[in-house]
């Protein structure tokens, strides 16, 4: 989807050779390239509600999206001074704190006029390429704090392309995108093996043994499906981080690595090496099995909350989420609490039963 064009305008004095509107959040970028130099002066500007408010723009060599960006970040401080820094976006978790960009950045500024703050750069391009991803962005401050902006609607829509040389800029349509169809699939992936089915196969295995021999069959089919579901996740997590080089999600990516680890161990320790259950080192397996099960299920259900707030698809998502997930504990809470209430009523029920079989001493 292509933008408007405007009318080159001059700020302080200084004029672009071209511009464009921007479709989302009253935004416009003007420029003028330099092939022969390798840089590019831009004025990027966006109307805000309030001086309360910071706006930020930014190239993305790496991908398509905010992580990864190289920011340029503008306010009005509260005293009416204007800061203006630059910010590389590492995480969804940024503070937008300053920091030096990937690139060379000249003359940084920023203008508050007219209800619309103006943010005045040099750039010089990485490897002199004169079409970029680029993304722009605004949220609210608290002091001179800026704070997370809105996820949804126009928020969410800021990013595109943009071509220095022949002036075209570009919205990318996130669903088009092979990488974002990847990122949905590892996430639903993930969510179902690690967050619902392990969590179920280790409440048929505690409660519904009674169900003999189906409880384990029901048992053994939902951790193998769990693992072999957490295997593709795995899988194109490691496909998502080599086509994000230079994005990391460390804690996301360790924990990954440690749950598949545990569930290797897992699967091979319960088909390897299983004791009859007459033998006496059987005690020793079942504590490893149930440590190291559960262990596993907590770590995913970390894991996925982590990465609902990395791929950020919706509060919806993540809520339905926790919603099941309470539900399955909850589930889980109230037949372990029967099945203690009905351990302490069978010992009470047989104290009892050997009190009353006491011979009477005469």
């Amino acid at each position: 989807m292509s933008q408007q064009a405007c009318t080159p305008h001059a700020f302080n004095q200084k004029t672009f050779n071209a511009c464009q509107t921007l479709r989302v959040l009253n935004s416009t970028i003007h420029w003028s390239y330099y092939p022969s130099k390798g840089t590019v002066d831009v004025a990027f500007s966006q109307a805000v509600v309030s001086d309360s408010r910071w706006v930020a723009w930014a190239i993305n060599p790496t991908s398509t999206g905010m992580v990864g960006s190289q920011a340029i970040v503008a306010f009005r401080r509260t005293d009416g001074t204007m800061n203006t820094y630059s910010s590389p976006i590492k995480s969804y978790a940024t503070r937008l704190e300053q920091g030096n960009l990937s690139f060379p950045l000249f003359d940084v500024s920023a203008i508050y006029e007219n209800n619309q703050i103006v943010i005045f750069a040099t750039i010089g391009l990485p490897n002199n390429v004169s079409v970029v991803n680029h993304v722009w962005q605004q949220g609210p401050l608290s002091g001179n704090i800026p704070q997370m902006h809105s996820v949804s609607g126009p928020n969410v829509q800021s990013f595109g392309t943009l071509d220095f040389l022949s002036g075209k800029v570009e919205t990318i349509r996130r669903a088009t995108s092979s990488v974002f169809k990847v990122k949905i699939s590892h996430g639903i992936i993930n969510t179902v093996s690690w967050g619902m089915l392990m969590p179920v196969g280790a409440i048929v295995a505690r409660h519904f043994k009674a169900a003999d021999p189906a409880w384990f069959h029901v048992h053994r089919a939902c951790q193998m499906l769990g693992y072999l579901g957490g295997v593709a996740g795995f899988a194109t997590g490691v496909w998502l981080g080599h086509k994000s080089s230079g994005i990391e999600y460390k804690g996301h990516r360790c924990i990954g690595i440690t749950l598949m680890a545990l569930a290797t161990l897992q699967v091979l320790v319960a088909m390897c090496l299983r004791p009859k259950k007459t033998d006496k080192r059987r005690v020793f397996w079942n504590w490893f099995h149930y440590l190291v099960g559960y262990g596993t299920i907590v770590l995913g259900v970390v894991n996925i909350l982590k990465g609902f707030d990395i791929l950020q698809p919706g509060k919806i998502w993540k809520i339905s989420y926790l919603i099941t997930i309470i539900v399955i504990g909850c589930v889980a809470v109230i037949l372990e609490a029967r099945k203690w209430l009905s351990l302490w009523k069978r010992k009470t029920a047989q104290a009892a039963e050997e009190k009353t079989d006491m011979p009477i001493e005469v």
